[in-house]
């Protein structure tokens, strides 16, 4: 009786090989894509002649996508200090009030990273011509910072759900005033949260393309950078980029998601 339950099902060897299939359709080119940056060739051709780390050296001494990337991450970590500033106090009062509709609230809150983004960039640039806000890195802060409140408001409100209240009643009995009673108290217990949702807040910012394409005006971010580039075809710098902001992305996800269960 036990081989037979052990024995495995048409229907689990099915889905299990499509599980594997799907992985790999997802990340082999991720994995071309590395293998290249360490193409000795400036044309990208398999078998590869060897290993060669120069066009990270050349990546470095392009100032184009220097420039670019010093641009994506400043309006990361802006937009990103933003969205913790907004994001934080929306979700304190969110745990602490009962209002009419604050389900729905819940709701549409994350309708910034449901909605597709050229139709959320297109949204925003009809807004801000009409308050007569022009295209610039100011527009493109702005514009992230709405989808990262998306971000950061739920991991930080789910967090404080599970804080005990008796903790900040406490304080107040022992004379805390309510924002002391937040810094003090409160504060302590979701700074994992925080950090963890602002690291992840970075890695959407870093590589975010449709909001960034319709508010960037004259600057250039990383993303659009290299979309312009591609129109050339895929130079060898370019997938040395990309395998740099692949490890920083896969570095800064897990120590979020390690951050995030942490208690």
């Amino acid at each position: 009786m036990e081989s037979v339950r052990n024995k495995p099902t048409k229907g689990k060897v099915f889905f299990t090989t499509l599980g594997i299939l799907s992985l790999i359709f997802l990340y082999l080119p991720i994995v071309v894509v590395a293998l290249y940056s360490l193409n000795p060739d400036s044309v990208n051709s398999f078998p590869m002649r060897g290993i060669s780390f120069k066009w990270f050296g050349v990546m470095i001494h392009d100032h184009m996508l220097m420039t670019s990337l010093w641009h994506s991450v400043l309006v990361a970590i802006l937009a990103s200090c933003c969205a913790i500033i907004l994001g934080v106090p929306l979700a304190f009062v969110m745990y602490k009030k009962n209002f009419p509709g604050k389900a729905f609230l819940e709701k549409v809150v994350l309708l910034p990273l449901i909605l597709p983004g050229i139709l959320t960039g297109i949204a925003m640039l009809t807004f801000f011509q009409l308050m007569g806000i022009q295209q610039s890195m100011g527009a493109v802060i702005i514009g992230h910072t709405t989808f990262l409140i998306a971000t950061v408001m739920p991991q930080v409100y789910t967090r404080l759900k599970t804080l005990d209240n008796a903790i900040q009643e406490a304080a107040l009995d022992l004379g805390a005033t309510p924002i002391k009673a937040f810094f003090y108290v409160i504060l302590p217990n979701i700074k994992t949260s925080i950090f963890s949702a602002a690291l992840l807040s970075f890695t959407l910012s870093i590589d975010e393309i449709p909001v960034t394409y319709f508010l960037n005006g004259t600057f250039s971010t990383l993303p659009i950078t290299i979309w312009g580039m591609t129109h050339n075809g895929i130079t060898p710098e370019v997938n040395a980029i990309a395998t740099l902001i692949l490890i920083v992305s896969l570095g800064l996800v897990y120590l979020s998601t390690k951050l995030k269960d942490a208690k």
